[in-house]
This record gives structure tokens, sequence and C-alpha cells, in this order.
């Protein structure tokens, strides 16, 4: 089919508009869900995912239409190291995630794809993304069940996180069109009328920002009002590095990236198929993962969650033809300006936990359904031993909470139960016979992507 515009083309002013909104509210309630679980500031992680974008079009030569938002597999190891050591000591961890992605771009460079596919084949990458959605259900459940102030069971707010389920299920299912691309957006706005039926929505910051701007008695008290610097966080300046830095941070964010990487890789396979253009190849793996990376240090830097490649946006593009570069660059800007508007910030910060919590249930059963489907996807036959050991071993040690402590000089390390199920996952199929079985017969990387990748 014939796109109604391609990567180059730039479309008209009020086309662009429109076409950009839509990509917006595609990976909005995503976006900003991630920091809404870990603590972050929201208005952050929107103006970082756009600069992050911006940086990624740059990177990759304006040649892949691809929205970078925040990711979902860094939420566990995320809460982890602000616990450790604050949100500074989580950007530090997601600083060397980042620098992670630029190692594995340089392999993939002088390696070629082989190197990727030996490492991350779909028997690791399946179970590793099932590990990643059920090892967050619990939080997921603690945050519908229980009042955030006491921490016990609130049956007024279970039954407001499952109201924003059903609507969010509903919405996924029966509506079509560009309104069955926000179903996440459309949970948590129906959730929240309903929390207000139930006086729990704490809307002073809202009212506050809203006076602001009505009783501005002047031009610049005005624009004051609905422009808000986020609350970044800056290193050298909200933290010294130094100070918070140690290599148990390091441990809990960088495996993670094996995960993200894969995820990645997936995305630019299924945006080569709709688009037509072997991304793999032109601009080259090497280059959007280097894009990935720097956004999610460019993300490291302002204090947002690191970004991800957005499988929403991704789905806007089969849905609509819309091909063009420009319009999820007009995304970007606009995250950025949603970023730096204070009324919308502070109703972003007025979303109950029990609201939150019912989408996560959903959101976090589809992560790990995605490794279903890739597993599935990949026709991985699991009466083949070797498979059957590797994603068992994965499954029970993400699952189950293993973590492993161990003491390098003085220093105490300890890599978390997601990490570690990863790289157990690596280091077994490297090192177990029968390496084909792990492809599968509908590989995840096909015949004529791997072989194109590794001639490159």
């Amino acid at each position: 089919m014939k796109p109604a515009l391609n990567i180059h083309d730039i479309p008209k002013w009020n086309q662009w508009i429109i076409f950009s909104l839509q990509h917006l509210f595609a990976m909005f309630g995503a976006t900003i869900l991630v920091p809404a679980l870990t603590g972050l500031d929201p208005a952050v992680a929107l103006v970082s995912s756009g600069v992050g974008t911006l940086a990624f079009i740059l990177i990759t030569k304006g040649s892949v239409p691809a929205y970078l938002g925040s990711s979902f597999a860094f939420i566990y190891p995320i809460t982890q190291s602000i616990e450790a050591a604050g949100i500074g000591g989580a950007m530090i961890g997601s600083f060397f995630a980042g620098l992670a992605y630029g190692v594995v771009a340089l392999a993939i460079r002088l390696g070629g794809m082989k190197s990727i596919i030996k490492l991350l084949p779909p028997i690791v990458v399946g179970p590793v993304i099932i590990v990643i959605g059920l090892a967050l259900a619990p939080t997921a459940v603690d945050m519908a069940m229980n009042a955030p102030d006491t921490g016990e069971y609130s049956t007024k707010y279970f039954t407001i996180a499952l109201v924003t389920l059903a609507i969010t299920v509903l919405a996924s299912i029966f509506l079509k069109g560009f309104l069955g691309l926000i179903p996440v957006l459309i949970g948590i706005i129906g959730g929240y009328v309903f929390a207000l039926t139930q006086g729990i929505v704490d809307t002073s910051g809202v009212q506050a920002a809203w006076n602001q701007i009505v009783t501005a008695d002047s031009i610049g008290a005005f624009f004051s009002g609905i422009f808000t610097v986020p609350n970044f966080t800056i290193p050298f300046v909200d933290y010294n590095v130094a100070d918070v830095f140690s290599w148990q941070l390091f441990f809990t964010m960088v495996p993670i990236a094996v995960v993200t990487v894969s995820e990645h890789i997936g995305h630019q396979l299924a945006l080569s198929k709709i688009v037509d253009q072997n991304m793999l190849v032109k601009p080259g793996l090497h280059s959007s993962l280097t894009g990935d990376g720097v956004a999610t240090i460019i993300a490291s830097l302002l204090g947002g969650p690191p970004n991800t490649t957005y499988g929403e946006n991704i789905g806007v593009l089969a849905i609509t033809r819309v091909f063009s570069v420009f319009v999820i660059g007009g995304t970007a800007v606009l995250a950025i300006l949603f970023g730096f508007t204070g009324l919308i910030t502070a109703l972003i910060s007025s979303v109950p936990s029990a609201v939150m919590g019912g989408v996560s249930i959903m959101l976090f059963g589809i992560i790990a359904a995605s490794g279903l489907r890739t597993m599935i996807d990949s026709q991985l036959d699991l009466g083949d031993k070797r498979n059957l050991i590797i994603s068992s071993i994965i499954l029970v040690i993400g699952i189950g909470g293993a973590f492993l402590r161990f003491q390098i000089a003085d220093l105490d390390l300890e890599i978390n139960s997601m990490a570690l199920a990863a790289l157990v996952g690596v280091v077994l199929n490297l090192v177990l016979p029968g390496k084909e079985s792990g492809l599968g017969n509908g590989s995840l990387f096909t015949v004529e992507d791997q072989k194109q990748a590794a001639s490159k």
C-alpha cells in the first residue's frame, strides 16, 4: 500500500499539528505512567522523551520515524536505585545503561548482526520479557488495592482500580481508529473522573495553577502561571556524582539494557516491514541503537527515566501510513511544550495511585504476554530440552526474586532478579549445544534480515 506521506515528506502545517498530536496521545499514557510508578517527575519524562527523540532523529539522519518514550523495563531497577541512593543514584545507573547501548552498537558495527543474534535469540528474549511483566505484577496490585497513606487494603481504592481497568479494557477492545490507539489515556481519564466522585483526588495543585492563571494581573504573571520549569535533577547541581555512585547501581541498571536492546531490535524489524525499508541496513542497527542510547543518557542528565522506541507509535504509523519523520519531530516538540506547562503537570500529578494501579494491571500483563508472543511468533519448540531448560531457569530466577550478592574488595554488590535472569539466559544460550533451536523456525530475525544485516 502506498504511504500517505513518506519518511522525508513534509506535511501541510495544519495536518502536521493533527498528525503530531495523534502520536502524542499514543505515547502520552505510557510515558507518564513510568515516572508516576517510580517517583520521578512526569513533566521531566515528557521533556526528556521529546529531547531524546529529536536527538535520535538527528543521529539516524532523519531516516527512522520512531518516537522514544519512558521504558517500562527499568521500572523495578529505578525504584530499587532510588531507594538505595535517591534519584541521583538512579540517574547514574541510567547513564551507564545508555552507554551500554553504545557498546552494543559498536559491537554490531564491527561484528555485524551475527553477534547480537548469538547473544539475544528468541529463547532468551521471550522469557526475559515475561519476567519483566510478572515481576512488576505485585507493584500493580499493591497500588490498586492499598491506600498510599496507610499501606493497608482499601475497598474504595480497589474499586477505583477495577473501574479504571474495566474502562481501559473496553476501550482497547471496542474503540476503533484514533481512539483505539489511546486506551491507556482513556482509562486514566475515566478512572480519574470516577476517583473524583469518590473524593480521593487532591486537586489543590491544579486549583493553585488555575488560580495563578485567571488572577494574573500582567502578561508576565499570566505566562508564568501557564509555563513552569519541571523538577529537573541535574548532576553536580542537585547531587554530587562521586557521593552517590556505586557499583551496585551499575549492576542494578546496566544488565536491563539486554532487554531493551532486544526490544529495540524487534521494533526496528517491525518498522522495517511497515515502511518497506530495512532499517537494520540503512541507516543501520548500530545507528538507531546509538540514538536510543544517547536519548537515555540525555534523560539521565535531566532526571527522567530511560527512553526506548515505542510500539504504540509504530502502530500509529501502520494505521495512518503517515511515515514522515517531520511528524515525529513535531510530536517531540509538543511533548517538550507539555512538560513546561504547569497546569498540565499539576493535573498529571493529581492522578491517584489506584488509577495508575488499575491501568498497570493490564499493562504489566501485556508486557508478559508480549514475551509469550515473541516465543510463539518465533515458533520455538519447547519440546526441545535445551529450549525448555533455558526458558524455565530464566522464569524461575526472575519471578522468584533470586539475586546474586557478592563482594569485590570493599564493595558489596548485588545483581537483582531481572538482571540476573537475563544474564543467566545469555550464558546458558552461549554454553549449551544446539544454538539453532533457540532461534526457532519463524525467528524475530528472518533469514533475509540476517543475511542483509550480517553482510553490512
